[in-house]
This record gives structure tokens, sequence and C-alpha cells, in this order.
């Protein structure tokens, strides 16, 4: 009885100081000082409510249709997934999926909390371990050996286990220490292949479908000589271009699109955007593609993609950049497609040749505007992949095309104060300020390039004086040339034939034997195994 009175009673105390500090200026040796923490101000003033929230009804009525939501899952889709869509929304934590969900909201003149994205409303969710084996926090490398191959190995290596360390070619090209992708079984199962990426060709995610390397930046031979110092011999140590045009899985894609065209051609050639070649042993990888593929097409810019007749080739490779594809809200629209674009024409393409497929599709330039801290390209990126998620799941039928979105790690985006209901995502708090009296953004990083101080006293410089744009860094707390990846677990969405399996947390290396046992892919344990008993996939 004494205790719990005594709890009450510094309760009381507590809320009696909360409430009476701050109700004015404090002063002390003469200086005053802004007020830190007012509730009155924060939780009352500048506050605004929608009117049909105000009542319990409401929110009864919500809880209710999502009860029935759920309930209708009952019947599972046992089904055999005859095609494949997995998503990959690089840097896609669960905060930037919070605040791409909240502007999509307020480009619609509502309040954005209460929207969702296209693949929100998927029946089945999960969350993923995204560490890499030596790495508390991944990098997009190991991330696309474990979400493709199966298998986790270390940091900044892609398609190889945990025996090759970083930069140890010998070890990667070991045959025992490489690991094949789920690209590679469904090449084995008949299926067609092909992946999508809106970075590189030779970017750390989409090279996880196809290649063997102990360093991501091994992107060409000359990529090669530089970060080796010269000292690894590029014969012996095939460059990821190399590997994805002339080995095996990638020769054998039927779709390959995005940026990076400088990586395949020789540094005396330029290429189709104007742009020098970067390889010094001067083959053109192109040219032995075309060769390799003569019925096949090769499209340079938006114009040239929507011109193909995808009902007469039998392959296509589209390089829109010389390097990795602009952001959507700064590109050409003329000249560069837009990630929903090439999925379609992937997607028509994949369906005249009326064959079963397995497509690869990254969101990768969310990852490189966190980097930057550039919340508004990221949202915006995120919004354009959110846009191609739905136009797949459109143009396919869930009874039999499972689609997979994920991502491979997280970025240290913050959504911080309390902003009132509806305030822009990407603006200011304006229900509170910082104890040097200053706005602060709603959206933040804990490190990154710019910290808005004044270079002479240090002090924060007054964010509400500046001018903001959708490409504007938004500040961080440590200086830094970049923000680092995070290393919390990321989101699993799943629709589609036997998505019931993706529940839970998982580790990010069993998603790939998830898609595979719904699809009958590999040699481990899939719906098709007559004894139900898998092989050893690790080759």
């Amino acid at each position: 009885m004494y205790k719990i009175l005594a709890s009450f009673i510094i309760i009381v105390l507590i809320i009696w100081l909360l409430l009476h500090n701050g109700g004015g200026t404090q002063k002390t040796h003469s200086e005053s000082k802004p007020e830190i923490f007012n509730p009155r101000k924060i939780f009352n003033e500048n506050r605004f409510t929608p009117k049909v929230e105000k009542h319990a009804e409401y929110w009864h009525s919500i809880g209710q249709m999502e009860l029935l939501k759920n309930l209708q899952r009952k019947e599972l889709n046992l089904n055999r997934a005859k095609n494949v869509i997995l998503f990959l929304g690089d840097g896609m934590s669960v905060s930037t999926l919070t605040a791409a969900r909240i502007l999509k909201g307020q480009r619609k003149n509502q309040t954005g909390e209460e929207e969702s994205l296209s693949f929100e409303n998927f029946p089945y969710v999960a969350l993923s371990k995204t560490y890499c084996a030596n790495s508390q926090v991944a990098d997009s490398a190991c991330t696309a050996t474990a979400y493709l191959c199966g298998v986790k190995g270390n940091i900044g290596t892609i398609g190889v286990n945990g025996h090759v360390e970083f930069g140890n070619c010998t070890a990667s090209m070991d045959p025992a220490n490489q690991v094949s992708s789920i690209l590679a079984w469904a090449q084995k199962a008949g299926k067609a292949t092909g992946f999508i990426t809106t970075t590189s060709l030779t970017h750390a995610s989409p090279a996880g479908t196809y290649a063997h390397v102990a360093s991501r930046l091994w992107e060409s031979d000359s990529d090669i000589i530089k970060y080796s110092n010269g000292k690894i011999d590029t014969s012996t140590c095939p460059d990821m271009a190399q590997q994805l045009i002339s080995q095996e899985p990638g020769r054998n894609f039927d779709i390959i699109m995005g940026g990076g065209m400088g990586k395949f051609i020789p540094r005396t050639t330029k290429d189709f955007h104007d742009n020098g070649g970067e390889r010094k042993d001067n083959r053109n990888l192109l040219s032995l593609w075309q060769t390799m593929h003569p019925q096949g097409v090769l499209v340079t810019n938006r114009q040239q993609l929507f011109k193909a007749n995808t009902s007469e080739i039998s392959h296509i490779m589209g390089i829109f950049q010389s390097e990795t594809m602009q952001y959507h809200a700064l590109a050409d629209e003329a000249q560069q497609p837009t990630l929903m674009e090439m999925t379609k024409v992937a997607l028509d393409f994949l369906r005249r040749k009326n064959r079963e497929y397995f497509i690869f599709i990254e969101g990768g330039k969310i990852d490189s505007a966190h980097h930057s801290t550039k919340a508004g390209l990221a949202l915006d990126e995120t919004l354009e992949f959110e846009k191609a998620i739905q136009l797949a799941r459109d143009m396919t039928d869930p009874k039999d095309t499972l689609i997979v979105v994920t991502a491979d790690h997280g970025q240290p985006l913050t959504i911080g104060g309390y902003p009132r209901r509806g305030s822009p995502i990407l603006g200011l708090n304006e229900n509170e300020r910082a104890s040097d009296g200053l706005k602060f953004s709603t959206l933040n990083y804990p490190m990154g390039p710019q910290q808005y101080r004044d270079e002479k006293t240090g002090k924060r410089l007054d964010l509400g004086k500046l001018s903001w744009k959708i490409d504007s860094p938004y500040p961080s707390y440590i200086p830094s040339f970049y923000s680092s990846h995070s290393g919390e677990d990321v989101g699993v969405y799943a629709s589609g034939p036997h998505d019931y399996l993706f529940t839970g947390v998982l580790q990010q290396n069993t998603i790939p034997h998830l898609i595979a046992y719904a699809a009958c892919l590999g040699e481990g344990l899939t719906l098709c195994n007559e004894n139900g008993e898998g092989k050893n996939i690790s080759n």
C-alpha cells in the first residue's frame, strides 16, 4: 500500500515538474536560456486532428477491416510459382518506408501518415537479419550473396563463401569457394532470367546474380589494376563486366538493363553517351554480346527501349548511362526510362517469350541518395520503386507469380521530434525548437557531409532561412564524407504462391531458399521433391 502511494506521489511530482519546468525563461548567471521541454506548447499548439479521426468508431472500423483482411488469409496459395520477381530496394530501411509513405500521401494533398505503399498491402511480411559473415553492419555485396545465393559471405565480396577475404583473388577463383545464384538455379530449370537496376550493371547488388569476386570494386579490368596497385593479373582474375558477358549465368540472361556502359568498352572508344570507355584490355564486351545474341537488341535510351519489338527479339540489353543511372527527379525524361517503364518492357518481353521466368529488379539509387544524406531524392526513388512493384503485381497473376520485395540493408535515416500530424516530411519541425532556440528538420542522419554549422562559431545555422530543394543534403551529427549503412533488420514482403513462408524474423540468406521451395529451383528441399529431401546446393 505504502509503495503504491509513494509511487503515485513520485509520478505526480514528475508531472508537476514537467508542467512547470520551462513555463517561462529561466536565468542562470544573468543569461537567458531557451525552454527545453514545454508539454503545453509541444502537445497543444499548432496541432491538427482530422475530424473523422476524433471518433472512436473510426478506429474501431479500421481495426475490424484489418482483422477481416487477415482472416481471409486462411486459404493458402499452394501453387508452384511458375514465375518469380524479386524486388530489392537498396538501403530501403523501415524509416525510409515510413517517410516515403508519408511523402506519397502528402503529394496527394493528404496528411500522409495514413497512406500505404503498394507492397505494404502484400499479405505476408517478415524481417530479415542483414549482418554478413564478418561484419555487424553489412554492405550491398555480402548481402547480395545472402539474398541471391543463400549463403552469407564476408563484407565486400560477392558470390563466394566465408573462406574468401576481401581482395583475395586466388581464393575467389577456387570453385570450392564459389556459390551460385538463384538465377543460375532458375536457368537450370529452363526459366528465362535477367535483371534490371537503376545503378550500373556491375554494381554490387545486380552482380550478385552472376559474379564471383573477392572485391565489389572489380567492375572492369582497369578497376582491378587500380585497386590492387597492379598486383593482380586480370587474365586470371576476371572482372565483373567480363563475367557478366562471357560466363554463366550472365551470358544466358534474357534481360539486362541499367547503367555503367563504360565498364564494357575500351578506353580508346566513346560509348553511346559520348563518354570514353574504361577497359584497358581493349575488349569491347558489347560487341561480344551482340555477336553471341544476333537476334538480341542493345538499346541506349528511352525511345529505343519503347521501339524494341519484344515479340521478335531474343534478348534485351539496355544501358542508359555511362556510369550509374541518374536520379529519377534529376534525369532527362526524354533519354532515361523510369524503373516502372523498364519493368513494363521486361514483363511484356517475358510474357511474349511464353516461358516461365525469374527476374531481379533493383531500386538502387535509394541507397546512393541516403549516402549523400539527400533524403528528398531517397524518398522519391523509393516511390518510383513502389510504382514498379505495383505495375508488376497488376501485370501478373498471384496464382502463379511470386513477388518478393525486400532491402539489402538499412540506412540510418531518423524521423524525430514531435511534429504535428501532416507536417511536411521533407520540412522542418514547427512544433519544437532545439536547445539553441532554432528549428530542426524532421529527417536527420547520424553522420554525413553537412552539419549546417557556422564555420567560425560552430553554432547551428537557422535552417528556416535556407532554401531547400529535393537534392539538398539533410543535417547530420557526425562529420563524414558520406552516410554509412545501418545494421537493423529490414522488411520482406511477399505475394503469390507460398507467400505464407515469408513470416517471422529470418536470416537474410533464407530468402532464396524460400523462393526456391515455392518455384522448385535448386537442389534443396522444394515443393517438387518427390522424397521431400534436398541436396547440397552450395555450387
